[in-house]
């Protein structure tokens, strides 16, 4: 699937990749599958959906249901069936086909125009009638109310064929030489035709008499556009009762509305060349029109472009398929395209997973390369000396850098570096004589990082290939060559700490058993070499000796590791002194610290009290609260126990208990004082 973005609109190829030819048997064609990885990842929307070598027109009947395409050569029409992905069948014909109209809802009544002047009818079965008009025809119209076809020609009349009654009616006679394209509007039917002067005439089928003319060719010609001759009529459509739109042979698309003779819009391809195709886009209220290079998308209302495609081969014909996002093109090539627009709207229901496709492509988005621009940074254009183009035209902002012309890069570098040719010869030189040196026989070289433990390495395979040659077992892979270990020997991080607790401990051990194992290889030598393996009594001498050996060898081990044990803690005392030396060394600055409000400073030793209470455990704390008297425990009528708290006050509240306590007893010897003067003042009334 190729995918391509303009104006921030993507477009899915669904036909891109290389086809495969009919000729090729299905073993053949699995078997290029499996080899060619384009031809693996390509999608085959619809199988064969293509021609033998041009295909002409494209169309999709009423019910969605079938494609209908018409091609060469031989000349040929192929319906496909997109409940089932396939061909449904294939007819040929005996002259090529001009135009094509599917008159049922399915593929059972089809009119055909073939260029020698002939109308073939087909059903459902195959071929059913065949009639002839008298000039030759260049596009026809079906109107429906009456069952008339129009015919229009190389001739200045539009022939009628009606197909209720099987016969030809009176012709309409028209003021033009001769006429290119036709179209009645689907709301009120009116036919309008397209001729080679540049003018459309609109009839009206009831009366059978013109009722409109539209100069189109003096309306294409604007400020802004060069043509050469008079641009004829080559595309018509109609949208809805009151808007069409025509397109002429210099490549203008004109918008019109039926009730004025001016067009609303002019849009130019700027090729040139003749419209094929015109179709309307409903939902973002779009017109697609298309030439034989390009396919452009516009807004009907403002003309601004909404996207464009330019497919490799040229455009015969585009069809929109009905409310969804896919597009399907006739090219002068044997594949016909197929493009999925999201922004249009849904994949048809045929093919709905590619709406899960499109949207798992947008979540993991590959990054894209541009062969004709060179990605650059601001480091690099100074290099260069390019610094003062940026913000001109030159260079387009992208992320950290910035896309430059791959040809202006060159022409910089090689004047900023003349001599470029000569570096990149010698180095060519360099890789070539390092080739020749690989031939010849290499020495081993240690790495940077490791280099013990890649010589131990070097040395045990050695000794295992030594002895597989002897055996004639296969060699086991080594260490050095593993991509899994090769960070271990290049990166530093990686590197062996000797002088560690861990390998100081692990070495003996790690020595010994390599020892043993060097002991045990030399005995499997001699035994070979002596061909006593079969023997029993000298096996049993040997594993009589190896287990005195294994026993003196775990002694001498583990008093190497006892003694690796007892320099590590004089080392570590070591280093306890001199950290004291340290400490007493340094001097002492003074702290400072914050005291919460409410709270008076005392001393320190607050603080190591509470320290040495925290360390205690729950049975002493309570102990000591008990003796303090903030803690009483008591037994209770039940058999369990019952603790009382006093919570401790802090300053604060203990001052201003005292500070009550102070006032309550004033309080109590000024009532005192009052109530003696009370009764002495009494005792004096009395005895008065």
């Amino acid at each position: 699937m190729q995918v391509s973005s303009l104006n921030e609109v993507k477009i899915y190829s669904l036909s891109a990749g290389r086809s495969l030819p009919e000729w090729l048997s299905d073993r053949k064609k699995r078997a290029l599958q499996k080899k060619d990885v384009d031809i693996r990842r390509r999608i085959e929307l619809i199988q064969d959906f293509e021609m033998p070598t041009v295909s002409t027109k494209i169309k999709v009947s009423r019910d969605g249901q079938y494609i209908m395409a018409v091609g060469t050569y031989k000349p040929r029409v192929r319906c496909y069936d997109t409940y089932q992905l396939s061909q449904k069948f294939e007819r040929c014909l005996d002259s090529e086909v001009v135009t094509f109209e599917i008159l049922s809802d399915d593929y059972s009544k089809i009119v055909f125009l073939q260029c020698g002047r002939f109308v073939e009818f087909h059903s459902q079965h195959g071929h059913y009638y065949k009639t002839r008009i008298p000039k030759f025809g260049r596009d026809f119209s079906y109107h429906y109310p009456s069952c008339d076809l129009y015919f229009v020609g190389a001739s200045s009349e539009v022939y009628r064929l009606n197909l209720e009654q099987g016969r030809f009616l009176n012709s309409l006679q028209t003021e033009a030489s001769e006429s290119n394209v036709c179209d009645i509007n689907p709301v009120h039917f009116l036919f309008a035709m397209g001729t080679a002067e540049g003018k459309v005439e609109c009839w009206d089928p009831r009366t059978r008499n013109r009722v409109g003319l539209l100069d189109c060719a003096l309306s294409s010609v604007t400020a802004d556009t060069e043509i050469e001759g008079l641009p004829s009529i080559s595309a018509l459509k109609f949208d809805g009762a009151l808007n069409m739109a025509v397109g002429t042979s210099t490549g203008q698309v004109l918008l019109y509305d039926l009730r004025s003779s001016n067009p609303l819009i002019v849009k130019d391809h700027h090729y040139g060349l003749p419209i094929k195709s015109i179709q309307f886009q409903h939902q973002l209220d779009l017109i697609i029109s298309a030439d034989s290079r390009i396919i452009k998308m516009w807004n009907k209302d403002t003309g601004k472009i909404f996207t464009s495609m330019e497919p490799e081969h040229d455009i015969n014909d585009v069809c929109l398929y009905p409310n969804s996002g896919m597009l399907m093109t006739a090219n002068e090539a044997p594949k016909m395209n197929i493009y999925y627009i999201p922004v249009l709207g849904p994949a048809p229901k045929w093919c709905s997973f590619l709406d899960n496709l499109t949207e798992e492509l947008e979540e993991n988005p590959e990054s894209t390369v541009y062969d004709d621009y060179k990605f650059v940074t601001r480091k690099d254009l100074e290099n260069l000396g390019l610094a003062h183009l940026i913000g001109s035209s030159l260079l387009r902002a992208y992320m950290h850098g910035f896309f430059m012309d791959i040809r202006l890069y060159h022409k910089a570098k090689m004047m900023a570096n003349p001599f470029a040719y000569e570096e990149y010869r010698r180095e060519k030189i360099r890789q070539k004589i390092e080739e020749t040196r690989a031939q010849r026989v290499q020495l081993k070289k240690l790495p940077k990082v490791n280099k013990e433990l890649a010589l131990k390495l070097i040395e045990e395979e050695g000794e295992e290939q030594q002895i597989s040659r002897k055996r004639k077992h296969k060699n086991l892979p080594s260490l050095l060559k593993d991509d899994r270990f090769k960070v271990m020997f290049e990166n530093p991080d990686f590197q062996v700490d000797e002088q560690s607790e861990e390998f100081r401990l692990l070495n003996p051990l790690v020595s010994k058993i390599s020892e043993k194992r060097k002991r045990k290889l030399k005995v499997l030598e001699e035994l070979e070499a002596q061909g006593q393996e079969e023997e029993e009594e000298p096996e049993g001498k040997a594993s009589d000796a190896e287990s005195s050996e294994s026993s003196d060898d775990e002694k001498g081990w583990v008093e190497e590791v006892r003694n690796q044990r007892k320099l590590l803690r004089q080392e570590e005392k070591l280093k306890r002194q001199e950290r004291l030396k340290e400490d007493q060394q340094t001097l002492l600055k003074p702290q400072f610290f914050e005291i919460k409000e409410g709270e008076e400073f005392r001393s320190f030793k607050d603080s190591a009290k509470k320290q040495k209470l925290m360390k205690k455990t729950l049975e002493d704390r309570l102990k000591l609260e008990e003796k303090l008297g903030t803690l009483n425990v008591s037994d209770t009528t039940v058999g369990s126990k019952q603790a009382t708290f006093k919570l401790k006050k802090s300053e604060q509240q203990r001052k201003q208990q005292e500070a009550e306590k102070r006032h309550r007893q004033e309080r109590k010897t000024l009532r005192r004082s009052a109530s003696h003067l009370k009764s002495r003042r009494g005792r004096g009334r009395l005895f008065n």
